[in-house]
């Protein structure tokens, strides 16, 4: 039997969610399957992955095939860094510790470059919003400066209407 692992796609129309599985190969995509490793959501950014990573390096040892998009989900989590780091303790390269200790560095640097990516994400969306709020604020003042002078235009036309032509006289009576 040939054991897969790969993505079993849920959610809307336009709007996916994906299982990580393992299953049989020749199951359908949504069929069946042996053991759910986790999910992946592609909406947001970054993509929400959660893969149980034990479960995911015993499947691996045990011959399963991922598909290339389970495949580039795994290294990006660091599933396939911590097998590579395990293959190396049981060959006596490295003794448990340091590998644990390499992968939580890896892990540790991986996620400070997601928080920097969305810190200048966030960063780039406060200076958007910043600068078309300033945008407004020049059309506002532009509207208030031509509304003022429209009604300096109407005040000083309607004290024209009101004041007499010469002094003495009083404006004559329809």
């Amino acid at each position: 039997m040939a054991v897969r692992m790969r993505l079993q796609r849920f959610g809307k129309k336009a709007q996916p969610f994906y299982h990580i599985v393992v299953a049989d190969g020749r199951a359908p995509r949504d069929g069946r399957f042996i053991e759910k490793l986790g999910y992946y959501n592609p909406i947001p950014n970054p993509a929400d992955i959660e893969i149980n990573i034990d479960r995911a390096i015993y499947w691996l040892n045990v011959g399963a095939q991922p598909t290339d998009t389970v495949k580039s989900l795994l290294s990006f989590k660091g599933v396939l860094l911590k097998r590579h780091l395990l293959k190396g303790v049981e060959k006596g390269a490295i003794t448990l510790e340091q590998a644990e200790a390499k992968f939580n560095a890896w892990l540790e640097e991986k996620e400070a470059r997601i928080r920097a990516k969305l810190s200048d994400a966030e960063k780039a969306r406060r200076d958007a919003m910043k600068a078309r709020h300033e945008q407004e604020k020049k059309v506002a003042e532009a509207r208030a400066a031509e509304i003022a002078k429209k009604r300096a235009e109407a005040a000083a036309q309607e004290n024209a209407e009101e004041a007499p032509a010469e002094p003495g006289e009083t404006p004559a009576a329809e």
